[in-house]
């Protein structure tokens, strides 16, 4: 019987006639409802005509989540007094419970994918409802583009709605701007807010760090557990409170091991028995709940009893290093929008109460929504599934936003090495079948190239493991844990099951494998060790990691990794890294699952990465040449190259050298350094075609002036022998006749009116003439070089700076009579006349001038 009385509790009610009328003129439409207003339940049980007088429809709902999915089909079966699995049913990986009599059927959106690849045309479907897609989901992105293409090209009757529980249903109305021209989809908007709530900042004392990683202060854990506790005293009902992950989950209920209430963890790993007793929610006359949660309860759930929540203000989004090939999680401050979300699970049956754990003045400084997972994810399956749909660019998709350029590059190569794409980015038969197993595309080649190896079933098994991390518990040795789930004993233990012979089944519909990079006979024995290796090493080639000299791994990709202390794996001479992670600020990689391999294993699993030949680079002062055969990043083998060298390479090496050294290493003699200040002078005054002479220009336009010594040298000691000065001269402007007035605009040498030719400093800003004061005498003008007066440093007679002037004029008018009565007395043999300016210019002393007049 339909329980209509809840279902006319829902405010969403008022919204379906408008959304109705949407649907029939223009075919898309966008709906936002606020949390707990039932557009997850009494929309698409309308839209199916399985209440109200509406004709009969077949109705698809996705959702981003396998909780999800089954609490929204067990609620809307529930609404109609039946079971699930009649009229309203559900398919998520590996269990799908729906019959002929199914109108609504609840899929992930990864589902939904699977099988618009299959059948694009989405035969016998009336109606999709996109759910939830304000979290920006990779999978709900990607299925909403495929959807306005079927649209447009193969279904224009297909009816499709974008259901959002937050305020950024003008992006999407946009995105599904309706084929006939009419413009955007309507914006259908409901109203309430379930029955509200109230909000209440309790902020965390000083001192607390912020969260980095997976990192999160215990102060603050602390913090959210006695917050907790004060909503246990202060209100009725059960407690909803949101935390990042599931650590901090077991940390605080451990906080609360003495409360007086059901401490129960909800999060995706969690039994299904323990999802749905919380879901239930609690016995008549039973106690009372303390329910701690990751964000898997922020949407499409209704967890009864709840009238309070406490929000810790983290949540944890997906990160990639691209570089090293490594996924993570991060530690983020919750959005706005996933705020608002938590906030409203309080107020879904009754008024609530919201604790927000962090202070109100914090509030504003939180970004609108979560980053979009397509602009920070790894993009593999995502490039796989639209290189499948025919787009491998992803650039003709109606997509909110574009896939970063970057990790598009990198999910390509990653398919390329794994035969699922061609050069030009276009699905492979091979790649068409990796893409229906429903696993990450790594996994599909590990589970393709393995199962001829090891058998699909221990393939299968091995590619399950991987396909969900198994707990800590079971330790970092996966073939230990293969063990471990094998016994079974735990929730673990039967989705593992329940995966694996989902995988097996794939595998032997989708055999055989094709050409990709098999192993060809790598394994070199059969039990657990060797299976669970070779099958990681398929999944993982560029983690491939051999063991370092000094400790701790390297991976063929470059990057660093270490086990923690006490690990068996730690003497293993090769591993395959299966889940790694990159602390903040560390370059090398922390270890949290791998397995053991053998170099065959290794070089057959990598053999993209295979590389031999000449290695000639410059390494602790000079060059060195090897024949060398690389797994990537990692070495195999390597020996000298007496002669023979690439000639090419060497110059590369001498380059090389000569930047991390400087032109230091070639011959420099005064006059060369001289010539050097020269040309440097002259291009600073005078510009082209002098040649700009600083290091980084010299070193850019070596083959013009080292040419040809530096192609017939060596080693360092050649670059030693290499005449700096003579090579200077091939960059003169001899072309243009320029060169011949080198000696005419910076001469080495000024003649001043003593006679002496005084050499000219060109290595400061300014060109600098050092001589003896009394050798100036008689000089009214101050010499210039290239137009550009010389400073000229006015000497005693024993050589020592006396005064400095650009202006001898201005010097002789009003700065020589303090020089004069200064030195005077100490030379006195030398002349010093109260008229320098008509004074005899002199090297000589007093005496000798007499004489010789």
């Amino acid at each position: 019987m339909i329980r209509h009385d809840a279902l006319d509790r829902l405010p969403v009610r008022h919204a379906v006639p408008e959304l109705l009328t949407a649907l029939e003129e223009r075919g898309t439409a966008v709906l936002y409802a606020p949390p707990g207003t039932g557009k997850t339940t009494l929309v698409p049980l309308t839209l199916a005509g399985l209440i109200g007088d509406g004709p009969r429809r077949r109705v698809l709902v996705a959702e981003p989540r396998r909780m999800a999915v089954r609490a929204a089909a067990r609620r809307m079966a529930w609404l109609l007094g039946q079971e699930v699995g009649e009229a309203v049913g559900f398919s998520v990986r590996g269990e799908r419970r729906a019959g002929p009599a199914t109108r609504v059927e609840v899929v992930t959106t990864g589902v939904l994918l699977q099988r618009l690849q299959r059948d694009p045309e989405l035969a016998g479907v009336d109606v999709v409802l996109l759910d939830e897609c304000h979290e920006r989901h990779l999978d709900a992105d990607t299925a909403m583009a495929f959807l306005v293409d079927v649209r447009a090209t193969l279904r224009p009757e297909l009816k499709v709605i974008a259901a959002s529980a937050t305020s950024d249903a003008e992006a999407w109305a946009q995105l599904l701007t309706v084929l006939d021209g009419g413009g955007p989809a309507p914006i259908v908007r409901g109203k309430g807010e379930g029955h509200g709530y109230r909000v209440h900042f309790a902020a965390p004392p000083a001192g607390i760090r912020p969260a980095h990683g997976t990192w999160v202060d215990p102060s603050l854990l602390r913090h959210v557990a006695a917050t907790a506790r004060l909503a246990c005293e202060r209100h009725e009902g059960d407690v909803l409170c949101f935390l990042p992950g599931t650590g901090e989950i077991a940390r605080t209920a451990g906080m609360l091991a003495d409360l007086d209430a059901e401490v129960l963890q909800l999060h995706g790993r969690a039994p299904a028995a323990v999802q749905d007793a919380v879901l239930r929610g609690a016995e008549p006359g039973g106690r009372r709940r303390v329910i701690l949660a990751t964000s898997v309860a922020e949407s499409s759930l209704t967890v009864p009893g709840v009238r309070v929540v406490v929000d810790s203000g983290l949540a944890r989004e997906p990160r990639m290093d691209h570089a090293r090939g490594l996924g993570s999680l991060a530690t983020v401050p919750v959005s706005i929008a996933g705020a608002t979300q938590r906030s409203g699970r309080s107020g879904r049956e009754a008024f609530g109460i919201v604790y927000r754990c962090w202070a109100e003045a914090d509030d504003g400084r939180r970004s609108r929504f979560p980053s979009p997972e397509i602009e920070i994810a790894d993009l593999a399956s995502f490039a796989l599934r639209t290189a499948c749909w025919g787009d491998p660019t992803a650039q003709g998709l109606a997509l909110l936003d574009a896939p970063p350029a970057g990790a598009m590059a990198a999910a390509r190569a990653a398919l390329t090495a794994a035969g699922a794409v061609d050069d030009e980015g276009r699905a492979t038969e091979r790649g068409i079948r990796m893409s229906r197993l429903g696993v990450h595309p790594r996994l599909a080649r590990a589970l393709l190239d393995g199962a001829p190896e090891v058998g699909v079933r221990r393939a299968a098994e091995v590619v399950a493991l991987l396909s969900e991390e198994p707990p800590r518990e079971y330790g970092d040795d996966l073939a230990a844990a293969w063990r471990a789930a094998r016994r079974g004993g735990d929730a673990y233990g039967a989705r593992w099951k329940a995966e694996a012979r989902r995988l097996e089944r794939s595998a032997a519909e989708e055999a055989p494998g094709g050409p990709g990079p098999g192993v060809g006979g790598a394994l070199t024995g059969g039990g657990d060790d060797a299976v669970a290796g070779l099958v990681t090493a398929l999944a993982f080639p560029e983690r491939v990691a051999r063991a370092r000299e000094g400790g701790g791994f390297l991976m063929v990709s470059g990057t660093g990794a270490e086990f923690a202390e006490g690990s068996g794996l730690r003497s293993a001479p090769w591993v395959a890294v299966a889940v790694a992670d990159r602390p903040v600020r560390s370059a090398t990689a922390r270890v949290r699952l791998a397995a053991v391999v053998d170099e065959g294993v290794a070089r057959a699993a990598a053999g993209h990465l295979l590389e031999a030949g000449e290695e000639v680079h410059w390494e602790d002062g000079d060059v060195v040449a090897r024949s060398v055969s690389r797994l990537g990043a990692v070495e195999l083998t390597a020996r000298p190259l007496r002669d023979g060298a690439d000639p090419a390479l060497v110059r590369e090496a001498l380059l090389d050298g000569l930047r991390r050294e400087g032109l230091g290493l070639l011959r420099w003699s005064r006059e060369s350094e001289e010539l050097r200040q020269r040309l440097g002078f002259l291009h600073r005054v005078l510009g082209d075609p002098w040649p700009q002479v600083t290091e980084e220009s010299l070193l850019d336009r070596a083959e013009e002036w080292l040419e040809p010594e530096l192609s017939r040298a060596r080693r360092r000691a050649d670059l030693g022998r290499i005449d700096a000065g003579q090579a200077l001269q091939r960059l003169l402007p001899w072309a243009t006749g320029e060169a011949g007035r080198l000696g005419e605009l910076a001469p080495e040498r000024i003649e001043v009116p003593s006679g002496s030719r005084i050499r000219v400093d060109y290595g400061g800003e300014q060109p600098v003439l050092a001589v003896k004061l009394q050798e100036m005498f008689g000089l009214a003008e101050t010499p210039e070089v290239a137009g550009t007066p010389v400073v000229v440093h006015l000497l005693s007679p024993a050589g020592r700076p006396a005064a400095v002037t650009a202006d001898l004029a201005s010097f002789w008018r009003d700065g020589y009579r303090s020089v004069r009565a200064e030195l005077r007395g100490r030379y006195p043999k030398h002349p010093w006349p109260e008229d320098p300016a008509t004074a005899e210019p002199t090297r000589h002393t007093s005496a000798r001038l007499r004489r010789e007049g």
